[in-house]
């Protein structure tokens, strides 16, 4: 009897303890969850912060010329006179996404020969991390660049995880290729969360809103066969949901939210750069004309992560122009957001809030070379998004 009484005892002190921290979402299975609601003994989420979509916010228009090969990515050796040359560019869309898998692709040719003092041509996405990755061996590195972050093209990216964005053509790649790709995403994913939390917020996570006016009917039809390998990677974020009329503020009829990853470039671009010098890394202003001018190199071995600047360099006429632009406007530190709606994207970043117009389908932007930044496609991009933002009667 005496034992039925303490365990009597036990458990009404268990659910006294469970009742004052909420005990209905300690309990288990009894608790509702939703956006605005919030869960039983948990405060509701506070409400999203408007977008200030206005063209008198604009500060600067940049554009970007993304690197695209119908084959996907270039990592492969080549000699030149005396010289190693590694390459590894023509990334599309997704060369910060893939920078740390594609660098330990090219790392593991370059170090075959079992060379350690290691040139990098190229001071971007793809320059920085192999320099980084060869440093991380053991090597001893110098980068040699025309332009160093934040002038070079890969920081006038808009920094989405992004990594199979125009990699390639399903009708041009290698059977082997899907696999590499996976390959090469799964190891970037991993070295860039080691840089959650940080200062500054190099790598952050952040809600993405998908907003339309009309059920989706799924992938509409594209006039190119871009490559899709999301699936193969669909565990390592998690998958979106439908946010209930309600939830959420804006006026569309359907809503879906996803949590990705997403990339402070400003940021993560000056930390590498930074932490490259500190472990006695150099980096020498220098522009290549030709490959004959890599003779003047020390090195015998060259990781060659030029980028768009391969085609001019290389004559490599398989890189094909992506032009992409965005729109600047004064940052809005109390958006934590991003929103899709009509082709156009915005991405809040401590250095300002990116609008993009990404078209009516991946084909926008394709083989055109112009950088000139366009004032009316901007002011376009905002008109589209400005509705969702004004008060409604």
């Amino acid at each position: 009897m005496t034992s039925e009484i303490v365990k009597l005892a036990h458990r009404r002190a268990f659910l006294q303890r469970s009742a004052a921290l909420g005990g209905v979402g300690l309990l288990g299975g009894c608790a509702t969850t939703g956006q605005g609601a919030g869960i039983s003994g948990f405060a509701a989420p506070p409400p999203l912060a408007p977008i200030k979509a206005r063209t008198d916010r604009i500060t600067g228009i940049t554009v970007c010329l993304r690197p695209f090969r119908a084959a996907g990515p270039r990592i492969e050796a080549e000699a030149v006179g005396d010289k190693l040359v590694v390459h590894n560019y023509g990334h599309g869309g997704s060369g910060w996404s893939l920078s740390w898998g594609s660098g330990l692709n090219a790392l593991k040719i370059a170090l075959a020969g079992g060379e350690r003092d290691i040139a990098v041509i190229g001071c971007g996405a793809l320059g920085l991390t192999a320099a980084t990755l060869a440093q991380r061996a053991g090597c001893r590195v110098t980068i040699y660049a025309k332009d160093r972050a934040p002038d070079a093209r890969s920081a006038r990216a808009t920094g989405v995880w992004s990594p199979d964005s125009r990699i390639a053509l399903d009708s041009a790649v290698s059977a082997a290729f899907p696999a590499q790709w996976e390959e090469m995403a799964r190891r970037s994913f991993r070295i860039h969360q080691q840089y959650l939390g940080l200062a500054d917020r190099p790598v952050e996570w952040t809600d993405r809103y998908m907003l339309a006016d009309a059920p989706s009917q799924g992938r509409a039809p594209q006039p190119m066969d871009f490559a899709h390998y999301e699936a193969r990677i669909r565990d390592l974020t998690p998958p979106s949901e439908a946010v209930a009329a309600g939830q959420h503020p804006f006026p569309v009829a359907h809503v879906r939210r996803a949590s990705l990853p997403m990339f402070n470039i400003n940021a993560y671009g000056r930390m590498l750069t930074n932490d490259f010098l500190l472990n006695g890394g150099r980096i020498e202003t220098v522009e290549f004309h030709t490959p004959a001018d890599l003779a003047a190199l020390k090195q015998k071995v060259v990781i060659n992560c030029t980028g768009y600047g391969a085609r001019a360099l290389w004559k490599d006429e398989s890189i094909v122009p992506v032009r992409g632009q965005i729109a600047w406007l004064i940052p809005q530190a109390e958006v934590t957001y991003g929103i899709y709606y009509k082709g156009v994207g915005t991405l809040s970043r401590p250095d300002g809030m990116v609008v993009q117009n990404s078209g009516p389908d991946e084909s926008y932007g394709y083989n055109d070379a112009n950088e000139a930044p366009d004032r009316a496609e901007a002011d376009a991009a905002i008109a589209t998004i400005a509705p969702l933002f004004q008060p409604r009667a």
